[in-house]
């Protein structure tokens, strides 16, 4: 058989083991990524069909390559900063204490001698990243609270196996071939994230403008690919990973406007290639190591992914997490990692431990991740008060397309929408809560399930006929990323937003958006308003205060749009009103007070408590 003909025939393997195992998977409830790996073992270790797992497995690593570009692409330099302290507090703790625990472990065991307990343990405390995102997303989990920490725990992750890698040399029985001296090393680095920089800051935009007036989609996607291939090499030669290259260059252009154009240019690749990765490492176990060391394995695995729950759970609590999260995250990260893979058999290779036992710890690895959507599904049992699984429909977006299109479909949403239909105006809604959209079909509303944050979804929503696209969903984020979406690919769209206090609104407006609404904000006036006429004040002029309210608070964000958050504090209040008397007269106070107390008291009017000027600045 030719090369030709064999890679053919390797191709059509995986691509049909790929269709056929991540559909029975998922309807199962196990998840695609353990589809993916039971292929690999059944063509390569049970059938050996194709026996090249290893070389396949170092090409499909650029899955992970692309996995963390769009990862990057995700998270703004900001955003970033604002996760340092989970990245270098949470995360380094993580790595620190179970590199320890395992390290003490084998040493003690005397499986190994310390040089090589420390490579092992350190090894086995990182976890995989395509694994825990791939389960993360499938779960819609990626924006909540236990994701973001579990993301910040991977991140360090990734970056401690640079230092990992440089500490083999210095642990090998042999001398190390690369006789360089560490200071260069650094610098080398260092240099190369810089230059990262500058070309992400000064030449990535221009490229792709020039690119774009060209109107060839084929180019984009090569330069796409360009991008990151081109970083990810970058690092690589300068001592860093590849992964870490193209995560840089995913926040680089994070605040690009051609981001989302990026994002799904690299998607396709990004999925076959991480599907592509999983089933390699299936191809790569080694049924005779599991044969020969098996008792070790039983013993080995459980211990590990023990071992690592317990010890996320705990700094996870002790950091502020509550019980149910750091059960989650504790769950989401106890296997081993793909950067394990690179670690142990670079360690085998400068003589730190045997092949044999790199071997196994790789069988253990991949183990350990097969254990992992199991392990992820278990947390719902030890969680304080049982929670719903969130429950999938399918996307039907049959009959979809009206003047309005409004996402999110919460209290806020659900009022919102009777307006319209009461004025004669179709509206679609889109909502990810299953059980929120079964009950809103029941009452008759035009109704789909779908993630807004996807074009594909926007898209078969009917974005393109809807006049107005209103933005109801309850968080922040979710809604920044659906109007950056919305303006990078449907720049004339009108979007209407739902705010989520004063800070929100100064960021909507500066985004351009055609009408915003703090979500308390019409209601507070009302509920004051009445307050004030159960008081005593006339309808007439309660309503006149009201109106000098809305009036100075639209004045105050005008003055803080341009001057920052702390200024226009002495537009916060109005001047007091005299209610009219309830019940009698007000006593005569000077009856009470003395001369000059009386002095004050007309100059004045009775003192009454304010309210914290800075306080009110930032939020409603």
């Amino acid at each position: 058989m030719s090369t030709t003909q064999a890679f053919t025939s390797q191709a059509l393997l995986l691509l049909g083991g790929a269709v056929v195992a991540a559909p029975i998977f998922k309807k199962l409830g196990l998840g695609t990524v353990l589809g993916y790996l039971a292929a690999g073992i059944i063509i390569g270790p049970l059938l050996h069909q194709i026996s090249e797992g290893e070389q396949i497995l170092g090409f499909a690593e650029l899955g992970v390559v692309f996995l963390l570009f769009v990862i990057g692409l995700e998270l703004k330099p900001s955003r970033l900063w604002q996760m340092r302290r989970d990245i270098f507090g949470l995360g380094t703790a993580q790595v620190l204490l179970t590199g320890f625990s395992i390290s003490f472990i084998v040493y003690e065991a005397g499986l190994l001698d310390w040089a090589g307990s420390i490579i092992t343990g350190f090894g086995l405390a990182l976890s995989s990243t395509a694994f825990a995102l791939q389960i993360l997303d499938e779960k819609g989990d990626t924006n909540s609270r236990h994701g973001q920490r579990a993301f910040s725990i991977l991140l360090l992750q990734d970056l401690a196996i640079v230092p990992l890698l440089a500490l083999i040399p210095l642990l090998a029985l042999q001398a190390p071939e690369d006789t360089s001296p560490p200071l260069q090393d650094f610098a080398i680095a260092v240099g190369a994230i810089l230059i990262m920089v500058v070309a992400g800051r000064y030449l990535l935009n221009p490229l792709f403008q020039i690119l774009a007036r060209t109107g060839a989609r084929e180019v984009m996607i090569a330069a796409a690919l360009l991008v990151v291939l081109g970083a990810a090499t970058m690092m690589q030669l300068a001592g860093l990973s590849m992964a870490m290259g193209s995560f840089l260059a995913g926040v680089l252009l994070a605040e690009s406007s051609y981001r989302h154009e990026l994002e799904a240019d690299i998607e396709p690749f990004r999925g076959l290639l991480l599907a592509l990765f999983f089933m390699a490492v299936g191809l790569s176990l080694d049924i005779g190591v599991i044969v020969e060391n098996y008792l070790l394995i039983l013993i080995a695995v459980p211990l590990l992914m023990i071992v690592k729950a317990v010890v996320l759970f705990a700094i996870c609590r002790i950091s502020g997490s509550p019980h149910n999260d750091a059960v989650r995250i504790g769950l989401l990260l106890p296997q081993g990692g793909e950067f394990g893979f690179v670690l142990f058999s670079a360690a085998a290779t400068a003589g730190v431990f045997s092949q044999a036992w790199a071997s196994l710890l790789i069988v253990i690895v991949t183990l350990s991740m097969a254990l992992t959507p199991a392990a992820a599904a278990m947390a719902r049992f030890l969680m304080r008060e049982q929670e719903e699984a969130r429950e999938e429909l399918e996307e039907d977006f049959e009959g979809a397309g009206s003047d309005v299109l409004m996402i999110g479909f919460s209290r806020f949403g659900q009022i919102a929408s009777q307006i319209l239909l009461a004025g004669g105006r179709d509206v679609t809604i889109i909502d990810h809560s299953a059980e929120r959209v079964r009950q809103a079909a029941a009452f008759g509303f035009r109704i789909y399930f779908g993630d807004g944050t996807r074009l594909d979804v926007l898209r078969a929503a009917g974005i393109e006929k809807a006049k107005i696209v209103a933005i109801c969903t309850h968080k922040a984020e979710i809604t920044d990323r659906i109007i950056d979406l919305v303006q990078a690919e449907y720049p004339n769209a009108r979007i209407y937003a739902r705010a989520y206090d004063r800070i929100h609104t100064l960021s909507l407006r500066a985004r351009g958006v055609d009408y915003e609404l703090r979500e308390t904000f019409e209601s507070g006036l009302v509920f004051g308003r009445r307050t004030l006429e159960g008081l005593g004040v006339a309808d007439n002029q309660a309503h006149a205060i009201t109106e000098d309210i809305r009036r100075r608070d639209e004045a105050r964000l005008a003055v803080q749009a341009a001057e920052g958050l702390s200024a226009g504090r002495d537009m916060l209040h109005s001047h007091p009103v005299k209610p009219e008397p309830l019940i009698k007269p007000k006593r005569d106070l000077s009856a009470t007070l003395g001369p000059d107390e009386e002095m004050l008291s007309v100059a004045t009017g009775p003192k009454r408590p304010q309210p914290d000027s800075g306080l009110l600045a930032t939020v409603d």
